[in-house]
């Protein structure tokens, strides 16, 4: 069997769901399991990703 492609167009709501919040700041950190803790300058820090976005943070502890 084939796959069966659409043929209309996203919206563009559709293409931006999830995003806007990011835009204006509003991001959904949760910790990245990966790596949990990590150290900089003898520090221990925790890393963070937004589940929306992807961008990281490192906040300290």
């Amino acid at each position: 069997m084939a796959d069966i492609l659409p043929f209309r167009r996203p919206r563009a709501s559709d293409r931006h769901r999830g995003n806007t919040l990011c835009r204006h700041g509003h991001h959904k950190w949760s910790i990245d399991k990966e790596r949990v803790f990590d150290t900089r300058q003898g520090c221990l820090v925790t890393r963070l990703r937004c589940t929306r976005c992807g961008k990281t943070k490192i906040r300290l502890l």
